[in-house]
């Protein structure tokens, strides 16, 4: 199969330091690759990978040059994909909305994995405006604001089964990881660590946007000895940081459409203490690769009772659902179906499909790849 994949532009693919979408994008390209597709993936400069590389842009856009429009080098990509069409059986987009005017039509089979928030009034208007675009969702909670699209299927983020490996024993500390911003619960997380009586190592980035948030909320928490702030690290730095934890502490305050940290630290054997909200229900499975807890004060409970969890199993449940290759395979599938007549559009009866009539999720999820649904 001929496949596009389209990167967004934030960082390259994969990510020097942190980025979630990208280093998504990478594992699937990579194993895509592997599974003997011909992958072209569409990129920052810089990017490295075994698929074809076309630089969009010379580097990417947060450790590289100011850039006054990165929209302008968006428009760009889209239609750079798009004067290509003929090259590609499916094109596979990771730009948020960028390119569904341009494919509307239909000239080429495509699909888009939404991976941000779709709770906002902006997106159901848009999303509105486009009902046959085939979309992706990465959990199905991700997808209950706008449960009128045309979803075509449900998949998990996955990683390289051997990207992160276990360890045996932790080293007494809990570990938060990620982004420096309110809705992530920073600040939770050292609150429930320091009535845990556990030291808290953070390891995180720190936004120019989110910058006076650090300074007036976040460091002044951080001056107490029980607390080390690590700041950002990449991948190789990330297994013998969360393959130390006692646990990942993931108290967010927001809908998290998936959260690959989660994944991330059950790779590594380390259970996850997360807040009941978004995707964390789906990815964590309570009593056995971490605890799904309501508030701060559950959460300081669950840190009592991590000696009950058993860090081989943690491992087991990442295997079992959350691996890259199980990833692209799912992915695969979708592709079948969008290049197939019907397939990536609002299904009629004749279709033998669902989409855009008020679906929730049935009682067996969390499901990856197609999705099976039970009607409103």
């Amino acid at each position: 199969m001929r496949i596009a994949q389209v990167a967004p532009l934030a960082e390259t693919v994969p990510p020097c330091l942190y980025g979630g979408t990208e280093r998504v994008v990478s594992y699937l390209t990579e194993d895509l690759v592997a599974l003997g597709h011909d992958v072209t993936l569409f990129a920052a400069g810089g990017s490295r990978t075994a698929a074809k590389l076309v630089p969009v842009v010379p580097q990417a856009f947060r450790l590289g040059p100011d850039r006054r429009d990165p929209v302008a080098a968006y428009v760009r990509m889209v239609q750079m994909v798009f004067d290509r069409s003929g090259d590609f059986d499916v094109a596979h987009f990771h730009v948020d909305s960028f390119h569904l005017p341009t494919f509307a039509a239909g000239r080429l089979p495509h699909l888009t994995t939404m991976h941000g928030r779709l709770d906002f009034p902006e997106i159901t208007e848009l999303l509105r405006r486009f009902p046959d675009s085939p979309l992706v969702s990465i959990s199905a909670a991700q997808r209950y604001p706008v449960a009128f699209a045309n979803f075509v299927g449900t998949v998990f983020h996955g990683l390289p089964v051997d990207l992160l490996r276990p360890t045996c024993q932790h080293q007494g500390y809990l570990a938060f990881l990620g982004r420096v911003s309110p809705e992530k619960g920073l600040d939770a997380a050292v609150r429930i660590a320091g009535a845990a009586g556990m030291p808290l190592k953070v390891a995180a980035k720190v936004d120019a946007s989110d910058q006076a948030y650090f300074e007036t909320k976040i460091r002044p928490m951080l001056r107490t000895a029980s607390v080390s702030f690590v700041g950002e690290i990449g991948q190789r730095q990330m297994g013998a940081f969360l393959g130390g934890a006692a646990a990942l502490l993931f108290p967010i305050s927001w809908p998290e459409p998936f959260g690959l940290v989660m994944i991330e630290a059950m790779a590594c054997g380390t259970p996850v203490i997360a807040f009941d909200r978004g995707s964390v229900g789906e990815v964590v499975e309570d009593g056995v690769s971490g605890f799904v807890v309501r508030n701060e004060a559950q959460a300081v409970g669950a840190v009592a009772r991590l000696s009950l969890l058993n860090r081989s199993s943690v491992r087991t449940a990442f295997e079992r659902q959350f691996t890259s290759d199980r990833m692209a395979r799912d992915y695969l599938g979708l592709y079948n179906q969008v290049m197939t007549p019907c397939g990536g559009r609002p299904a009629p009866a004749q279709c033998g499909g669902a989409a855009g009539r008020g679906l929730r999720p049935g009682p067996d999820l969390p499901i990856s790849g197609p999705d099976k649904y039970l009607l409103l």
